[in-house]
């Protein structure tokens, strides 16, 4: 179907809506809510108990997907500076250094994923200090009594990737309370606030000269993603980037951070996928010779910059507009590490949405996870 104004459908509500049967666009806008709500339900499960034995050695968050992401996010927030190691382990076996003087955060949203529940189990017998985090009445809520662990039921808002939040702050309350990351109630409700700022910026009402999350998913619309942290910080909010390009659009996308990708993704300026700025001037050259799709470089910056990560965002920036190569620039909002992620992935989990709309795909369902998991049972 034709797109005269290029607006990719994003501009009537009621046609955004239509396209979003599963309401994952209401899923992204619940995430200040969800904040208030598992910051409650984290003080009732008795997550001050943990502390009572001391600080752990490590924590080690297990966890898949969108519910792994939320280790990330943890790690992020309690910075270089955090007295103890954060770790997130995707899979099925825990680290061999895991022991009984670190605690094991088993977080997953539905409270069945096998990976999960293999390292939680695995965690309990090597008599590691445990807490889990996952829906109520689940494999997980189940493993939790039989090993005593400290268990925090979550609700989930449809999808456990939308459900980030919910997920996330339980660690948070959990971190504060033992020492290791300094998120008081007031920054929470600081963060919820940011996410309700972004939330109504990127409305489903808001036409898309006016909406951030629009105008980046129009200007992504048929290019390659490299999305790029300028932080570590905000290399974990480029890997989530990505992972919702690929769950809520069904697109790739290449996350990095500098300064690595400046050892190694900066080259893709020069290949295949590039547009020469050079060539796209030669009337001459071979058309049939060029990539349907060119690189589209997102930079995602963190107000915390190493000094040289800044001359390599420049230069990089630089170099990649002189291969003609598209630039977007998405700058994280406030002052703690925790507002500046939450502004970055909220920024990024509307641009996916709206992007899997441009594109006439349902953002919500994820048949090929879901026939990937019924093989493995076969």
């Amino acid at each position: 179907m034709s797109d005269p104004d290029g607006a990719g459908g994003l501009e009537d509500p009621s046609a955004i809506e239509a396209a979003d049967p599963g309401g994952m666009l209401r899923q992204v806008a619940s995430s200040a809510a969800q904040i208030r709500e598992a910051r409650r339900r984290a003080v009732e499960a008795g997550v001050a108990r943990l502390a009572e034995d001391g600080r752990p050695r490590a924590v080690v968050v297990a966890g898949m997907g969108g519910s792994g992401i939320s280790g990330d996010v943890l790690a992020a927030v309690c910075g270089t500076g955090c007295p103890v190691p954060v770790v997130t382990v995707r899979g099925y076996r825990l680290p061999g250094w895991v022991g009984a003087a670190d605690l094991v955060a088993a977080v997953s949203c539905s409270g069945a994923t096998e990976e999960t529940l293999a390292v939680a189990a695995e965690a309990a017998r090597r008599g590691c200090r445990l807490l889990f985090v996952g829906g109520a009445d689940s494999p997980l809520a189940d493993l939790a009594a039989r090993t005593r662990a400290l268990f925090v039921p979550v609700r989930s808002v449809g999808q456990p990737r939308a459900t980030l939040w919910g997920l996330t702050v339980p660690l948070l309350v959990a971190a504060r309370e033992l020492g290791v990351a300094d998120v008081p109630d007031a920054l929470l409700e600081a963060a919820a606030g940011r996410l309700e700022e972004v939330a109504h910026r990127c409305r489903p009402a808001s036409e898309p000269f006016m909406n951030p999350a629009k105008r980046i998913a129009l200007d992504l619309k048929g290019d390659v993603p490299l999305v790029w942290g300028t932080s570590p910080l905000a290399g974990v909010a480029a890997y989530r980037f990505c992972c919702q390009l690929n769950e809520n659009a069904k697109y790739p996308g290449v996350f990095g951070e500098l300064p690595e990708v400046d050892h190694n993704q900066v080259m893709a300026f020069d290949g295949y996928f590039a547009r020469s700025a050079a060539d796209a001037d030669d009337f001459f050259r071979d058309r049939a010779e060029e990539a349907e799709h060119g690189l589209h470089l997102v930079v995602l910056r963190d107000a915390d910059e190493h000094p040289q990560v800044s001359k390599r965002r420049e230069a990089s920036v630089e170099l990649a507009a002189a291969r003609g190569v598209p630039v977007t620039e998405i700058a994280a909002e406030g002052a703690h590490p925790l507002e500046r992620i939450a502004t970055l992935i909220a920024l990024s989990d509307y641009v996916t949405v709206y992007l899997a709309i441009a594109l006439g795909v349902d953002p919500t369902p994820v048949p090929a996870i879901q026939e990937l998991k019924a093989r493995i049972v076969e």
